[in-house]
């Protein structure tokens, strides 16, 4: 098993084993419900600094802080890759000084030896064995050694021959003794330990801030990598939901279609018949006209006077005959055909939209988040179960004073979202007013105000008076909602309310600017002498089918 995790460490890349907030190899790696991994460290002092739970990467806000505990199976894939990186190390830094260009000794004559010091006076790099020899000779003046480096020309001053020791902060360049008691006399000048510490100390900010960025893009980059997959998710799921709503809407034309073509044959079928009832009719007509002129032509032959007068009134009565001249036999089917079609489209208007809201009621409620009320906000005449679930309104309380406590009808949540999209539903039912949305955290709760968008409150609500409105907007709705889904998509700055029931939706704010965390909203309002004391329930989300 050691073996297998072994080579299977080879085949991961580095990035798999990083802690994105450290940016190093994992150290006691935990893993939070999101799925992210973290140092245990990492994750604990994020925690304590932000003071509330959330996943660095995926943004989740947790209800209370998870329990973290080592994940040994990444814990060891971890080690075994730092393991194999060290040997890595190692096996380079055993031949390093024949690759990587060392300074090598000077004084050496054949294979030249890695150099260990280079003498500032001399304008010489020495391996170990020509130092000693090098010290030998120069006990009594003793000359300046550093550690090695390759052109000691440069490090050496050009006009007077001695170490750049110095540092001139006017000019910003590295000068000699000689300079700065010439060229340089009234400037500061500083040794040049001092300055390289004071920008060893610059650099290492610099680095830190580097290593910030580093790790803000890599967040970046996990977080866009996530959206991404959200995004492909949401588009998987909106193909799947266009093609079922386009799929009913081709059915309903094609049902449409056939009724058309049905009743347009009934009709002709009607019509063939009523004109062979009138064709009858008139060939029974043309029957008896041609038995009178019969008649007619026989008595007209008659020469005799008295034997024609005598005949004539034994001539039978003309038969009743029928006024033809309005009788028509036509079909209207271009009226016919105008009212199916305006009736397809009234169909097809109302199918659509039904289609529509179920699918995008289908479509937020996979955002459900659980809600709690928040006691520390509730308004002293407001009675709040014992889950937090159901609030209503009583008899207002004397309590002490809390900062976070509204002075008016309001309670927040206990939850709070500064990005991404939640959604969650809340029963009406009996009730005869109420008010539902969102709002900033950073509401006013110590005066009473309009709910408002410009007070940061995006709410719906239902009154005897004005009935249900949304802001300043008056809704007409077909039936009195029994729950209710309240949906917010945070970077679209949408505010959205549904009648969970009848899956409609109701209304939407549009184009909100939110800027800072957001908390779920709640007014039971007053009990009305009983007519509304019903409570609000949040309910848990039981998505549509």
């Amino acid at each position: 098993m050691h073996t297998d995790m072994s080579s299977a460490s080879s085949l991961l890349s580095e990035d798999q084993f990083l802690c994105s907030i450290c940016l190093d190899v994992f150290t006691h790696p935990v893993t939070i419900p999101c799925g992210h991994n973290f140092c245990k460290n990492c994750i604990t002092e994020h925690w304590d600094i932000i003071s509330y739970c959330q996943c660095p990467m995926c943004k989740d806000v947790f209800d209370r802080r998870p329990e973290l505990r080592v994940n040994t199976f990444i814990s060891e894939m971890a080690d075994q890759f730092r393991r194999s990186a060290v040997k890595k190390s190692s096996s380079c830094s055993d031949q390093q000084w024949t690759n990587t260009g060392d300074v090598l000794c000077d004084v050496c004559t054949e294979t030249k030896l890695k150099a260990v010091k280079s003498c500032l006076v001399c304008l010489t790099s020495y391996c170990e064995t020509h130092l000693d020899l090098h010290q030998k000779m120069t006990v009594m003046t003793r000359h300046k050694l550093i550690d090695p480096v390759k052109n000691l020309e440069d490090r050496m001053c050009k006009n007077h021959d001695r170490p750049l020791e110095l540092f001139c902060k006017n000019d910003q360049m590295c000068v000699c003794h000689s300079c700065a008691e010439s060229g340089h006399k009234l400037h500061h000048i500083v040794p040049l330990i001092e300055e390289y510490e004071e920008k060893k100390a610059d650099l290492g900010k610099t680095e830190a801030k580097i290593q910030q960025m580093i790790q803000e893009r890599r967040l970046k980059i996990q977080q866009i990598k996530e959206s991404v997959k959200l995004s492909k998710e949401d588009a998987d799921r909106e193909t799947a939901d266009s093609v079922q709503v386009f799929t009913a809407l081709i059915q309903s034309v094609e049902r449409s279609l056939a009724q058309l073509i049905e009743m347009i044959e009934e009709n002709q079928k009607r019509t063939e018949e009523q004109a062979e009832g009138f064709i009858k009719e008139l060939e029974e007509e043309i029957s008896e006209l041609m038995k009178r002129s019969a008649e007619v032509e026989q008595l007209s032959n008659i020469e005799d006077h008295l034997q024609l007068l005598q005949s004539f009134s034994s001539l039978n009565p003309a038969p009743p005959t029928k006024d033809w001249t309005q009788v028509k036999v036509h079909a209207l089917y271009g009226e016919t055909v105008r009212k199916a079609v305006a009736q397809l489209e009234e169909t097809f208007s109302e199918e659509r939209n039904n289609r529509c809201d179920d699918v995008e009621l289908k479509r937020v409620q996979q955002f459900a988040v659980d809600v709690t009320l928040d006691p520390e906000t509730a308004y002293a005449a407001f009675i709040l179960s014992d889950d937090g679930k159901q609030v209503k309104y009583d008899v207002k309380k004397n309590l002490p004073y809390n900062q976070k406590r509204f002075n008016y009808r309001c309670v927040l949540g206990k939850q709070s979202f500064s990005s991404g999209r939640f959604y969650y539903e809340v029963q009406v039912k009996r009730k005869t007013e109420w008010t539902l949305g969102v709002a900033r955290e950073s509401i006013n709760r110590k005066g009473h105000m309009r709910w408002s968008p410009n007070n940061g409150v995006w709410a719906m609500d239902l009154s005897d008076e004005d009935g249900y409105i949304a802001h300043t907007v008056l809704l007409s709705l077909k039936s009195k909602p029994q729950k209710v889904g309240v949906f917010v998509d945070y970077e679209e700055g949408l505010v959205s309310f549904y009648d969970v029931d009848d899956e409609t939706h109701i209304y939407s704010f549009t184009d909100c600017k939110f800027t800072e965390k957001l908390c779920p909203f709640f007014d039971p309002c007053k009990n009305d002498s009983g007519k509304n004391s019903a409570p609000l329930i949040i309910c848990p989300v039981s998505h549509t089918d």
